[in-house]
């Protein structure tokens, strides 16, 4: 019989390596919602790591009312909304193309979009700028929410077009002697069995948009359109910072992102591994 010890002292490295990453991890979280509960003598005092000698909640409601949290709120909703279901939509029919039909240019368009990964954000504000301009939506939520998609877009075909390649062609083939068409077989076939990767898009595109500020500042400058990331610069003025409203409303911005992604975080690690072996 083998002895044991070995096997021990493997999972005790495991949990020792788990356990360093989940602190890595959480940490940042509980030291932010530390310091939106202090003052700003303490938090200027240079005492990073101590605990507050009594919280103060009244920070959030200072970020609630002051920072016009649910008006930042709001706009933040209807552009992540609108470009989640535009990006599931393109990319699953982009996808759906690129892997179950036979065609001379599918490959090369999946090579278009895979370039599309590699432009930095930075480098199409002017360019953008421009053409928003001449098309005369800049200051509306249509001269952010275009280059959302356009960025996400890419990876989601990624990792859609991988998935649907997985699926077997025994199923469309039963379906299309049934007398189903392509339409159909896309919406009733294709879409059910891609819920996973879809669920993974929808995630990854919901925290990469959430709290995106360099296209929002460059394009929006009407308050009554701003997203949620400009909340913090209402505590910020000529004369005072108030670091411990700016801490609360960071709390309530992160909020939604860290509920949905600990409620859904299995769903993005199947969708991501749902394509790797052939089914």
């Amino acid at each position: 019989m083998k002895p044991r010890s070995k096997f021990s002292i493997g999972k005790a490295l495991v949990f020792i390596l788990f356990g360093v990453l989940l602190v890595t991890q959480l940490y940042p979280l509980l030291w932010l919602l530390i310091y939106s509960t202090k003052t700003n003598e303490e938090i200027l005092s240079g005492s990073f790591f101590s605990l507050p000698k009594s919280p103060q909640w009244a920070n959030f409601q200072t970020a609630v009312e002051s920072g016009n949290y649910f008006k930042y709120l709001g706009n933040s909703v209807f552009v992540t909304l609108v470009t989640m279901v535009c990006v599931l939509l393109l990319a699953s029919l982009v996808s759906f193309a690129i892997s179950r039909f036979r065609w001379k240019y599918g490959q090369v368009v999946l090579l278009l979009f895979l370039i599309g990964m590699m432009i930095p954000m930075q480098a199409t504000l002017l360019p953008l700028m421009l053409i928003f301009k001449n098309m005369h939506i800049l200051n509306t939520h249509a001269s952010i929410i275009l280059p959302y998609i356009a960025f996400q877009t890419p990876v989601a075909v990624f990792i859609l077009s991988s998935f649907m390649k997985s699926i077997p062609n025994e199923i469309e083939e039963s379906a299309i002697v049934d007398g189903a068409g392509v339409f159909r077989i896309f919406w009733n076939i294709i879409l059910p069995v891609s819920v996973p990767p879809m669920m993974t898009v929808m995630i990854l595109t919901f925290i990469n948009i959430w709290n995106e500020y360099i296209l929002a500042a460059t394009f929006i400058s009407s308050e009554k359109l701003k997203t949620l990331p400009f909340g913090v610069n209402s505590f910020v003025s000529q004369y005072s910072v108030n670091y411990g409203a700016i801490g609360a409303f960071l709390v309530l911005g992160a909020l939604p992102v860290v509920i949905i992604y600990f409620l859904l975080a299995d769903k993005i690690t199947k969708g991501m591994v749902a394509g790797a072996v052939k089914g």
